[in-house]
């Protein structure tokens, strides 16, 4: 599909036809969000640079989010509804349908400053980016603070980084130092086509295995250290209460480990790979509520014992650090998350 729009004028008896290229898309997906979706819209709506498209994706929302969305009436408004199938799927539809040169996507409960768009775009057109990072700030709803961390400020990148383009050849120690979010970069439309991004589907986390396989496949990345997105912080947000939602840490797990298998990245990173395998699941487990741990061991279990049986077993004993290494075996060595837990103590 042609990424323009054409608007015609006429003066006096010519008719003159302008073509309009689409610059940016703006991919938002949308579940039982009422109380914050008109602010994240009125965001991109207002921007100083006016030549986006916005994708809206209502994923079967059962509250009064699809009549909020549809109060809005401006034509750069592309709203596709579909049955609930998580963001994952939401995403990759949208991502089908869009027509910009440029991709960018916000979550429903957040918000772009109103110079964005322009920064963003002039930056990735500046050095002909795959991908960029930019800054986030975090907004907290009780206390309606605006403050700053170092993952989001991207300080893990010093001022070497800055002004020029690099890959992920030159950050290969610091590759799981980094935010994952989805919504802290600007992408290129073809490059995420010529690669095949997609995000996993049915589960939560799927920006984590996405970032890494479009990451590792750019070889133009730049960062831009301007705060131009705020991230809310509140009750129902997916990663601000750690309950079952963190069971999809297992899958998502799973899923990157197969990215860097199948795209020949495994030996080069294994070593801080396995580790950042065996954290996230090992962070949820202690964080989980009570009546959530065993099923969460239970998934756990059940991927060691996949990995125990593959060609891999001998490289987590090999490359584990002692805390994760004794995780991995205690866990391998019970049956249940009780005795699980009398290994540990």
């Amino acid at each position: 599909m042609p990424n323009y729009r054409v608007k015609q004028q006429q003066k006096s008896n010519t008719l003159k036809i302008i073509i309009i290229m689409t610059k940016i898309s703006v991919i938002l997906p949308v579940f039982n969000a009422e109380k914050y979706i008109k602010k994240a819209i009125e965001s991109v709506l207002k921007q100083k640079f006016t030549n986006f498209e916005l994708i809206i994706v209502n994923d079967g929302s059962t509250d009064n989010s699809l009549n909020i969305i549809q109060s809005f009436n401006d034509s750069r408004i592309n709203l596709i509804n579909q049955t609930n199938h998580g963001p994952g799927k939401s995403r990759n539809n949208a991502l089908k349908n869009a027509k910009g040169d440029y991709i960018l996507y916000l979550d429903s409960d957040d918000w772009f400053s109103d110079d964005a768009f322009e920064i963003v775009y002039n930056e990735a057109l500046k050095f002909d980016t795959d991908l960029t990072f930019f800054q986030m700030l975090n907004f907290n709803d009780e206390t309606k603070e605006v403050y700053e961390n170092d993952w989001f400020n991207l300080n893990n990148f010093d001022e070497s980084f800055e002004e020029r383009v690099f890959n992920a050849d030159e950050i290969k120690g610091s590759l799981f130092d980094m935010s994952v979010g989805v919504c802290q970069k600007i992408y290129k439309r073809k490059f995420l086509i010529d690669i095949d991004a997609k995000f996993p589907e049915g589960i939560l986390f799927e920006d984590m295995p996405f970032f890494y396989y479009v990451f590792l496949k750019a070889n133009r990345i730049s960062i831009l250290k301007k705060p131009l997105y705020y991230r809310r912080k509140h009750d129902a947000s997916i990663t601000h209460i750690v309950d079952e939602k963190f069971l999809d840490t297992i899958p998502a797990g799973q899923i990157l480990m197969k990215i860097f298998i199948e795209n020949g990245w495994y030996e080069k990173y294994k070593f801080d790979l396995l580790a950042y395998k065996i954290n996230g699941p090992r962070f949820a487990l202690r964080d989980l509520p009570n009546e959530y741990k065993e099923p969460m061991f239970n998934l756990i279990k059940k991927d060691y014992e996949e990995i125990k049986l593959s060609k891999y077993y001998n490289d987590f004993l090999e490359n584990l650090g002692p805390i994760k290494k004794k995780f991995f075996l205690n866990i391998l060595k019970s049956t249940n998350y009780d005795e699980f837990i009398t290994l540990t103590d």
